[in-house]
């Protein structure tokens, strides 16, 4: 933790004890890439806003710093997942954990956001109070258990939507039966060393076919286990044409034009598989056909039993993959576990696979708004009971925004969207002298939908516990980049479905 942070948190204990409360106009909860994002863009279209960021953890980068097993990378190409006020100009287009963090820490410096972050700060209650149209806000200190109150006229939660304390492993029968080390990705021990063991990855998702490649070249053998496959698509790790754009008109002009190319391209992709599903499930399992052995088992491995898109893609720079498995280095097997033996994993066909080291790379956990207990004038909100509005904020509850980003896009599309919107509907209230905003339902009767329609296992284990979607209006959540840029940069601040009102009666209005 920053020296800088360490004054903050005295400061604030100070604060505590002679009976004041640090006050913003915004608190922005998360300093991962949606956390950042927001303050940038106040920083830009409001530069008299206060804010301050709290982050639970003691460094920047949400899920990027948080997760550190080999060869984390992103799962969508950077010129879509950066920033749109900061050009990505690292050759990588699929880039590692590291290079991401350091867009990030350069975003933050550039910004002069370290002052507005403090670090240590975990969330875990807010209550907003009409009659003062103002949240308060409490902490908990991760080193030393203190609790510190914060109060803000507007949240912004930047949480995500992973479960930080723990990722997803399923019961396995056995499982104290290994002598060997079981390892989930989301806790990856600093010093393992996996040289020369035997490896089995328990998964066959984005974890998995990332883990895979990055072992394979020093470990003795990798085995990927998998109870059923996944679509795997390869991507060149470098982008030629914005390398060369970068070149050639400088980062900035080549940016606005290689961030256009790949979101046509990424959304031309999602709308063929949802509208062709069978014919781009030909295309793609033809791909992995091209970049395997002849007579490779790929009915077996990948090909999936659902559609393109029904749960995300798997990218895989330069088919690293596919050469880890045609070297040999690397193995697939398709079946069911029966439980782990001494020296492995017996499985349902009476195969066992023999292993040193077990990654559970079997999932994760969701958790709705960083598990923060939300209440408004006393009341507690039941979060799945309400309905998200313009897919950011919340039916009855009053002053507050979340950046939820896409799951078959890059995420902070998404956040970009959602930021400036947010920074829109702050100055349409100091305009008109509002205080506070609330989205209502206008239609009791509308159906509610889950928020994320996929049938991936982390999606369906956690979904009830989220807010819904609607079904018409503004209470839509469509995973679709040119509705939400039409409906948050383009439409009005204003909807039948909002109530704004100012804390002072003589200037109360709806």
């Amino acid at each position: 933790m920053t020296s800088r942070s360490t004054r903050q948190q005295q400061t604030d204990a100070a604060n505590a004890r002679d009976g004041s409360t640090p006050d913003f106009d915004v608190l922005i909860i998360g300093a991962g890439i949606s956390g950042i994002g927001a303050a940038c863009h106040l920083k830009a279209r409001r530069p008299g806003t206060t804010f301050a960021i709290l982050e639970g953890r003691d460094s920047i980068g949400g899920t990027w710093s948080l997760f550190r097993y080999p060869g984390i990378r992103s799962d969508s190409d950077m010129p879509s997942f950066g920033f749109n006020f900061k050009p990505w100009t690292h050759r990588k287009s699929i880039a590692d954990a590291d290079i991401i963090l350091g867009y990030l820490q350069e975003t933050v410096d550039e910004n002069d956001l370290t002052d507005h972050i403090r670090f240590g700060y975990r969330v875990v209650g807010a209550e907003f109070s009409t009659t003062d149209g103002r949240w308060t806000i409490t902490t908990r200190h991760a080193d030393t258990g203190d609790t510190t109150l914060f109060t803000a006229r507007f949240l912004f939660m930047g949480t995500g939507y992973y479960d930080y304390d723990a990722g997803y492993t399923p019961e396995f029968t056995g499982v104290e039966d290994f002598a060997g080390q079981v390892v989930h990705p989301q806790h990856w021990p600093e010093d393992l060393d996996h040289t020369g063991k035997r490896v089995v990855v328990i998964g066959s998702g984005a974890t998995a076919v990332t883990l895979v490649p990055s072992m394979a070249d020093t470990a003795g053998h990798v085995t990927m286990l998998q109870r059923s496959p996944s679509y795997v698509l390869s991507l060149p790790a470098e982008d030629a044409i914005a390398n060369t754009l970068n070149r050639l008109i400088g980062p900035d002009r080549a940016y606005r034009i290689v961030r256009r190319k790949n979101i046509m391209l990424n959304r031309g992709i999602f709308k063929a598989c949802m509208r062709a599903p069978k014919l781009m499930r030909r295309l793609l399992i033809a791909n992995v056909r091209r970049q395997l052995p002849k007579h490779y088992d790929v009915d077996t491995h990948f090909t999936p039993r659902y559609d393109p898109w029904d749960q995300r893609l798997c990218m895989v720079p330069n088919g690293d993959l596919f050469t880890s498995l045609s070297s040999g280095r690397a193995s697939v097997v398709t079946d069911r576990i029966a439980h782990f033996t001494k020296t492995g994993i017996a499985l349902e066909s009476g195969q066992e696979l023999a292993a040193d080291i077990i990654v559970t790379a079997t999932g994760l956990n969701l958790a709705p708004l960083g598990k923060v207990e939300f209440a408004v004038d006393g009341r507690p909100v039941s979060v799945p009971d309400t309905t998200v509005f313009k897919s950011m904020m919340l039916s009855g509850v009053p002053n507050m925004a979340f950046a939820i980003g896409y799951t078959n896009i890059a995420w902070t599309l998404k956040v970009d969207l959602v930021c400036e919107h947010f920074c829109r509907l702050l100055d349409h209230m100091d305009t008109h002298g509002h205080d506070v905003v609330v989205p209502e339902i206008d239609d009791p009767n509308q159906d509610r939908i889950p928020l994320l329609d996929m049938s991936s296992g982390y999606v369906q284990r956690a979904i009830a516990m989220f807010p819904k979607a609607g079904t018409s209006g503004p209470w839509t959540v469509a995973q679709a980049y040119e509705q939400d840029a039409e409906r948050l940069c383009d439409g009005p601040v204003t909807d039948p479905a909002l109530r704004f009102t100012s804390t002072t009666p003589a200037l109360q209005s709806t």
